[in-house]
């Protein structure tokens, strides 16, 4: 966790009052998560490249107590050795493994004691706790929540508890269509004035996007099995057998539901886009799609100025596996391209750096600054997996361009 400021506190207000009942929710939520797998699945390291499961029990609470308690409100340590133990983690290589050992952590009971003590420390003293680190601290929970759950995806399911699974859909694939979106100028980014957002998020400002054509629908399962067949790489969620293909979904295998969205690495999506004689959307070609709308239309996107709820996509939680492509029509944009938002993220091919203006957070000074390297690519959208409040226009993701692990799909375009 990098050095962070002390910032002035205020009187308790609404909004601050508010990120505190979230934060209770978020912490029941990622509660819930890691009450889903076995005891024995704690030192397991489910993606090899990843921190074993125990490090993210204590890790969210030593990144709160590192970042509000210890820097933010001047407290003293609750246990240096688990504060500095649970606080980093790691972003490797795919194919560059962690050397640690199964001994080289503490019990879960143990890591469990740790969770309450920062829990009862921080809840005495945070109404006077500032109000950034209070969200820092909130929507760094929701992120790890979908990370939790992308890594539970990959536990044997003996190590983890059995759900009821849907019928997997058995419709084939809609073909590709492709939607004319007209030049116009987007919005990208957030004013400094307008709520919290990351730093990578700052500053905001237009851009002109001259008119493209994008696919309505996110590229299917159905779709890319045709590449595959003609020597495309296999994404990491599909299993063969003889010769029919699965997919390993969070509770069972199924049959590859043709419709539903594919997980692919930004490595293969764009091997796709290329194979098809297309690309993937820029950053803002995305945002324009999303957030614009035709001439005279006054919408900016289809919820209004609130945060969208369920009925506009597959977030939040509501399904542990993706839904069709097709789902969802309340949420298409104002230019019907649909599910720009939850079914899982969506690579662009534009490179993470910073916008003009960029200035590191003084509280977290590497959230974003040190993934500036070339090698990780923007998402925008959501995921199954992506908690609605982190569904704000602006905001950004990114992963590595080979990492397949996470929920992340694309839709491809004709500049």
């Amino acid at each position: 966790m990098p050095s962070a400021v002390i910032m002035p506190s205020s009187p308790m207000s609404a909004g601050k009052l508010r990120t505190k009942q979230e934060l209770s929710r978020a912490r029941t939520l990622t509660d819930k998560i890691f009450g889903e797998i076995t005891p024995a699945a704690y030192l397991e390291r489910p993606i090899p490249e990843r921190h074993r499961i125990i490090f993210y029990v204590g890790h969210l609470e030593a990144f709160d107590w590192n970042l509000i308690g210890k820097h933010g409100l001047g407290l003293k340590p609750i246990n240096e050795e688990l504060d500095k133990l649970f606080a980093f983690g790691i972003d490797p290589p795919v194919g560059k493994l962690p050397q640690d050992q199964p001994g080289d952590w503490p019990g879960i009971e143990r890591a469990r004691e740790y969770v309450e003590q920062v829990r009862g420390r921080l809840d005495a003293a945070i109404d006077t706790a500032p109000a950034e680190m209070l969200n820092m601290a909130l929507e760094h929970r929701l992120m790890h929540a979908e990370t939790f759950t992308y890594m539970l995806h990959n536990l044997p399911y003996a190590q983890k508890s059995a759900r009821g699974v849907k019928a997997a859909s058995r419709r084939p694939s809609p073909p590709l269509e492709m939607i004319e979106i007209t030049a116009g100028r987007v919005t990208l980014g957030k004013g400094r004035d307008n709520g919290f957002g990351w730093d990578n998020e700052f500053e905001q400002h237009r851009q002109d996007v001259p008119g493209f054509a994008i696919s309505k629908y996110k590229i299917t399962n159905g779709q890319y099995l045709e590449f595959v067949k003609e020597g495309g790489p296999a994404p990491f969620y599909w299993l063969c057998r003889g010769d029919q293909w699965f997919y390993r979904g969070q509770h069972a295998e199924v049959p590859l539901p043709l419709d539903w969205p594919v997980y692919a690495s930004n490595a293969q999506a764009q091997a796709y886009a290329e194979w098809v004689g297309k690309s993937l959307p820029a950053e803002a070609q995305f945002q324009r799609a999303a957030f614009g709308a035709p001439e005279g239309d006054e919408r900016s996107h289809p919820w209004g100025e609130e945060l969208p709820d369920s009925h506009f996509g597959n977030f939040s939680f509501c399904n542990p596996d993706p839904v069709p492509v097709t789902a969802d029509p309340a949420g298409n944009s104002a230019f019907g391209v649909a599910q720009m938002v939850g079914n899982g993220w969506e690579w662009t091919r534009t490179p993470f750096q910073p916008f003009p203006g960029f200035e590191a957070s003084p509280a977290y000074p590497g959230y974003s600054a040190n993934f500036f390297d070339g090698d990780h690519f923007v998402l925008k959208g959501a995921s199954c997996a992506t908690d609605a409040g982190l569904l704000r226009p602006s905001f950004r993701n990114w992963f590595r361009r080979d990492y397949p692990y996470a929920y992340t799909t694309f839709r491809v375009v004709e500049n």
